[in-house]
């Protein structure tokens, strides 16, 4: 049997129409796209009753641009065994990088696909989306999120990743892994590290998580007073920075920084496999590596020249800024009350300063200060596990009124008579 392609069969059709007379080489030609010199060449080769004169010359041989059968072996074997996971893009830089195979992507996927290898990723339907523009400058705006996962898969616990973007730039200024879940106190070390690594944004794009925003009903009567309620720990620094916030409504608001998380998911997840990596410490050492030759390969060019970040000032204390800060009141017997703990302030042969107001900076490091405006009355040291609650607010207020305590009238019985005592 003898398999023809139906370009194929139309040129036995037209040539042995020629052949026999029945049309010109002129007509032959014009049907197959052919030049008559061409049209006369099968003509001669023409076999009447036989087919196999019209299959082209190269059917059933190798390319000689055609990939070593070693070479694809020892891609299908790599793909399977040491890169496993990892997807076609991501896989033709570490065979070039790492192995010294010089492939493109398009023929290492043909390889995979050839194999019965599908990608790792998954493609979803396109969506109608309106798309919003960059910011021109870098620093203008940066986005954040976190994302909690089983980042090191069965090789040690889930862990949550926080990371800042530039929205213009697509660079990651900071991004760090905690075994903690999405939290006040990840925050503020990265949104410190990103800070004094390049300095401090004008705006920040983030969702509604309670790090950020109090999202409880209840409101007390000073914050009724006010007409808003007290911020966060994340944003009373937010607000000392002078960094506005601007809050995403869905999480497609926050696109740039969502497609950063799946790339991430994928890449960094192989990177990690790839570096056997079983402890918090391990990946962060991981990930630093890998942010730099990320924002090497992906970071986009500003649309304006210049940075709109600012510096912030060398007097700041940012150890104290970028803390847990509760304001107390110093008890008449000079101590503070901070949660379950009792803080006893030194005697400073000074006049006292019992009924003041003080502010109590439980530190990312574990210190504890006490502070009376710049100067510090204390010092000392609690993990930050036991932190206490990390909304600096007062006692909670219900805005319902309180339910009537009127008493009801009594009944007594008097010879079988009912009579009411009222009070």
């Amino acid at each position: 049997m003898i398999e023809l392609s139906q370009r194929e069969l139309q040129r036995v059709k037209v040539i042995e129409n020629a052949v026999a007379g029945h049309i010109t080489v002129a007509k032959a030609s014009k049907l197959l796209s052919l030049s008559a010199r061409q049209v006369q060449r099968l003509k001669r080769r023409c076999v009447p009753g036989e087919v196999d004169w019209a299959r082209h010359g190269n059917r059933g041989q190798n390319k000689p641009w055609r990939v070593a059968e070693r070479v694809r072996a020892k891609v299908l074997k790599l793909a399977a065994g040491k890169y496993a996971g990892f997807n076609d893009s991501h896989l033709t830089e570490k065979l070039r990088e790492q192995e010294g195979v010089e492939l493109s992507r398009e023929t290492v996927r043909r390889i995979l696909r050839g194999a019965g290898r599908p990608s790792p990723q998954q493609r979803r339907g396109p969506r109608y989306r309106s798309r919003r523009e960059r910011r021109p400058r870098r620093g203008m705006m940066v986005q954040t999120d976190a994302s909690r996962e089983m980042w090191l898969e069965r090789r040690g616990p889930a862990l949550t990743l926080i990371g800042f973007q530039d929205d213009a730039t697509s660079e990651v200024l900071a991004a760090r892994f905690q075994e903690e879940g999405e939290d006040t106190v990840g925050y503020l070390k990265v949104l410190r590290e990103m800070v004094e690594r390049h300095g401090i944004p004008l705006s920040l794009y983030r969702d509604r998580h309670s790090a950020f925003q109090r999202n409880d009903p209840h409101w007390s009567e000073a914050e009724r007073l006010a007409g808003q309620q007290s911020v966060t720990q994340l944003g009373r620094v937010l607000q000392e920075l002078g960094i506005e916030q601007i809050v995403a409504q869905t999480p497609q608001g926050k696109g740039r920084i969502e497609r950063l998380w799946r790339t991430l998911q994928d890449r960094l997840r192989s990177e990690l496999r790839l570096a056997q990596a079983k402890t918090v410490e391990q990946a962060n050492a991981v990930l630093g590596r890998f942010v730099k030759a990320h924002n090497r390969k992906f970071a986009k060019a500003v649309r304006e020249v210049g940075d709109d970040f600012r510096v912030l000032d060398q007097k700041v204390n940012l150890d104290r800024l970028f803390s847990l800060r509760y304001e107390r009141t110093v008890g008449h017997d000079h101590t503070v009350s901070w949660g379950a703990r009792r803080i006893q302030l030194a005697d400073t042969h000074a006049q006292g300063y019992a009924g003041k107001k003080v502010e109590v900076s439980h530190q990312l490091n574990g210190e504890v200060h006490v502070w009376l405006e710049d100067v510090r009355l204390y010092q000392g040291q609690a993990p930050l596990e036991h932190a206490v609650g990390l909304a600096p607010r007062r006692p909670v207020m219900s805005s319902r009124p309180a339910p009537s305590k009127k008493r009801l009238p009594r009944i007594y019985t008097l010879g079988g008579r009912a009579a009411l005592a009222v009070r």
